[in-house]
């Protein structure tokens, strides 16, 4: 046979051999060599073959066993490994990515797709495979490896296939399954951790920060926002990411971890991204949302303690005193009041602190607690802060320890009722028909201590009263006289008088 290039193929024991190799072969296994001596009775006998095998003549066959296969075998699977998890196992019509090795029942080999540096991809049961591929693949989860045994019947048969499976061929598949997926696939969830919390689920128009490891099926690592030490920060349901992700964010809750498969067709199709996602990939990400919020959000207010019988509450220009803690949404912690020797202080609508945070300090009690939660439009913005991630949601606890009423913007004083009809007059103590600084300062000092007006507070109140003065003493010639000195009302009057 080796002569002619090709291996003899027959069924034993039906009488289509010689009897003495039908006896011979028998019991023969794989790869097994016999030495048969067939005497002339089990062989051609007396009459041989013309010009071949003479009369009477014993013969020796030198035969190695390359395959065997019977018209009632089936598929023989043997699992080689298993994942510990499958969700799903494959079904038809099922697209399949999966490597193989491919070699006779002898161990001759004729195919791999190892050599070719690229899975084998398909459907399944649809009669793009051979018969028992398509049988053999039924039932497997992604990540498992079979050994898959196929008969001739079952694969190419009588014909075999070019000048690598010869006819009658049983072929052994070696075979990893990389991933697969359905068309009609949507994505799937696998709820992590979720946490006992939740006030509010994300919903399509929210701006989520999350972290997230992106894998293959067989684990293949192909990104991570852990390894830059940055979030991933995008809109969901605006088709700022892959549609899988647009789908698999939705309702999810701050510090949840979930897993989100995405099929191919949800994320990037046949062509894949890059040379790290292949064509037709099954895609996983492991997520961790740290917060989201919407860009209409307003500032979160709870109050946590608020003191009985409080009359009197913070406004815009009050000066306060507060303590707080600052904290990102999944807990971390930023700043403290608590780590500096004296609490923080500031005059509320001065533009002083983030517009969240003031706002969420109006209408306060002194003593009041409040958890303030700022989303970033109203805290540091997409840029952030030293110490604070850009579009970062914040976590404040505050607490007012004290207030004192403020002035209106562009004022240093205030009277309490109205001032003196004759106020120069009053403001001239010595009556000599002009008002030095030490005389003005003595005037604005006695209002204050008998509470018929207020300065500006949260400053020194030399400077401010020195302020004061030198704005009426509008020649700067060191006192102030009759004609300087203005009730600022009636500049401000002036002044829209002049722009009309």
């Amino acid at each position: 046979s080796y002569d002619r290039g090709a291996t003899v193929a027959g069924v034993v024991g039906v009488g289509r051999l010689i009897t003495g190799m039908d006896r011979g072969l028998q019991g023969m296994c794989v790869n097994e060599r016999r030495h048969l001596i067939v005497p002339p009775h089990l062989g051609y006998g007396s009459i041989g073959v013309a010009g071949l095998i003479p009369p009477d003549a014993t013969l020796y066959f030198d035969v190695v066993m390359l395959d065997i296969w019977n018209k009632d075998d089936k598929l023989q699977i043997t699992t080689l490994s298993k994942p510990e998890h499958c969700n799903r196992t494959v079904e038809n019509s099922d697209f399949v990515r999966y490597h193989y090795n491919g070699t006779l029942l002898d161990g001759t080999p004729f195919d791999s797709s190892y050599s070719k540096d690229s899975t084998y991809d398909t459907y399944v049961g649809t009669g793009w495979l051979i018969k028992g591929m398509d049988q053999g693949l039924l039932g497997m989860c992604a990540g498992e490896k079979r050994s898959i045994i196929i008969p001739p019947f079952l694969a190419y048969g009588e014909k075999g296939y070019g000048t690598v499976i010869p006819p009658q061929a049983s072929l052994v598949f070696s075979v990893l399954l990389v991933d697969f997926h359905n068309p009609k696939d949507g994505v799937f969830l696998e709820h992590l951790e979720v946490p006992e919390s939740c006030k509010r689920r994300a919903v399509t128009g929210d701006f989520v920060r999350y972290h997230y490891n992106g894998t293959l099926m067989d684990g293949t690592l192909f990104d991570s926002s852990y390894s830059r030490n940055h979030t991933y920060n995008t809109y969901i349901g605006k088709g700022y990411i892959i549609p899988g992700m647009d789908q698999g964010l939705q309702g999810v809750c701050v510090g949840e971890r979930r897993r989100v498969v995405v099929p191919p067709h949800l994320a990037y199709g046949e062509n894949g991204a890059g040379n790290k996602i292949p064509g037709s990939a099954v895609l996983i990400f492991d997520v961790h949302i740290i917060d989201f919020h919407n860009p209409a959000d307003p500032v979160e207010i709870e109050t946590v303690y608020r003191p009985e019988g409080c009359n009197v509450t913070t406004r815009d220009r009050d000066f306060i005193r507060y303590h707080y803690n600052c904290s990102l949404l999944d807990g971390t912690k930023l700043f403290s009041s608590h780590d500096y020797e004296k609490p923080q202080e500031v005059t509320l609508g001065a533009n002083k602190v983030i517009e969240g945070l003031n706002s969420g300090l109006l209408n306060m009690c002194v003593g009041e607690r409040r958890v303030l939660i700022i989303p970033p439009h109203l805290g540091h913005g997409e840029s952030g802060a030293r110490g604070v991630p850009g579009s970062a949601v914040l976590r404040f606890e505050v607490e007012l320890i004290s207030m004192e009423e403020g002035v209106p913007e562009g004022y240093l004083f205030i009277w309490h009722g109205e001032p003196p009809a004759s106020l120069y007059e009053e403001m001239d103590l010595n009556k000599d028909g002009e008002i030095p600084a030490d005389e003005f300062a003595t005037f604005i000092k006695t209002q204050v201590a008998e509470g018929k007006g207020r300065l500006m507070p949260s400053s020194d109140p030399e400077k401010v009263i020195a302020d004061m003065f030198r704005n009426q003493d509008r020649n700067q010639d060191g006192k102030i006289t009759s004609e300087e000195l203005k009730l600022k009302s009636d500049e401000d009057q002036e002044k829209i008088h002049e722009e009309l």
